[in-house]
């Protein structure tokens, strides 16, 4: 049995879900996911898995997470243990992410394991990556108005750009730990695109258009998509990944956005400073994206 710790916004419980996915197929294990740490979660949308997506869910019971981690399961014992400070205690089968580059000691972990941490590798489900999209196949139809813009951008050659700031300019902590893109990163990101691909159009996916329109001018066909919001946000990661290529912000929404789109010929222009400080992110992003 694998069990993975299911927490975050949803790029973050993608990459929780792939990592242990690839775990339990490796292992011939079913994947139980741990949510129980939304219940007292008030940010993005709660847990979103399978109502977005037609991913096999099973959750995993106060018992089940007993079964893996015995005497360590109790939620403030679990809580400390997840500290690296407390790490000698913890059993083999408490799985905790040491740090945030790719991690080679996922190959020895045992069949029974609960993993907490945030996977944000390719490398860690890259052996299974139709599978992935398999399960990360959108399960519900598009509305009229999304059709409408899925059918604009399989008519053009569309660019994704995305924008965040929200969350990473009201909240200090988020500001100081992952930082904004510049106006300079996206400039270069536009001309690098644009000397790459015949008749560019962008759509730029933002949950601050007003300043996007104000602050970011493109000497191309822009389309601004502001219209899915709360519940019906995920929906920007749909659009994004039909789109041909894409210029992301440093975020994990649009990192999968990006992902998802199975061409092998996307172009996709991430950031080079994923957060604040000088975080190692090199396995963060795939081989083939370019990075500025």
């Amino acid at each position: 049995m694998i069990i993975s710790y299911i927490i975050g916004g949803l790029g973050n419980q993608m990459f929780q879900y792939a990592a242990g996915r690839a775990l339990s197929l490796r292992h011939k294990q079913p994947l139980l996911l741990d949510i129980s740490g939304f219940a007292h979660y008030s940010l993005h949308q709660g847990f979103e898995l399978p109502r977005v997506f037609s991913c096999p869910v099973t959750i995993a019971s106060t018992k089940d997470v007993q079964n893996v981690l015995g005497w360590q399961a109790y939620p403030l014992i679990k809580r400390h243990l997840s500290s690296p400070r407390w790490a000698m205690l913890r059993g083999d089968n408490f799985i905790v992410e040491p740090h945030f580059q790719y991690w080679t000691g996922i190959s020895q972990v045992p069949q029974k394991a609960y993993l907490t941490g945030y996977w944000q590798s390719e490398c860690y489900f890259q052996a299974i990556s139709d599978v992935i999209r398999a399960d990360f196949t959108f399960k519900l139809p598009l509305n009229e108005k999304n059709a409408e813009i899925a059918q604009q951008i399989s008519q053009v050659n569309a660019v994704s750009l995305h924008i965040r700031r929200g969350d990473y300019v009201q909240n200090p902590i988020a500001l100081a730990t992952h930082g904004l893109c510049t106006l300079d990163y996206y400039k270069t990101a536009i001309q690098t695109i644009a000397e790459s691909v015949e008749q560019p159009q962008f759509f730029i996916f933002s949950d601050d258009i007003a300043w996007v329109k104000a602050n970011l001018i493109l000497p191309y066909p822009c389309h601004y998509i502001a219209h899915n919001q709360g519940a019906e946000s995920y929906n920007d990661m749909r659009l994004m990944s039909l789109c041909q290529h894409h210029i992301i912000a440093n975020s994990s929404f649009s990192w999968w956005g990006a992902w998802l789109n199975p061409s092998p010929t996307k172009i996709v222009i991430a950031p080079k400073q994923w957060f604040a400080d000088d975080k190692n992110v090199g396995d963060l992003l795939p081989h083939s994206w370019i990075t500025l």
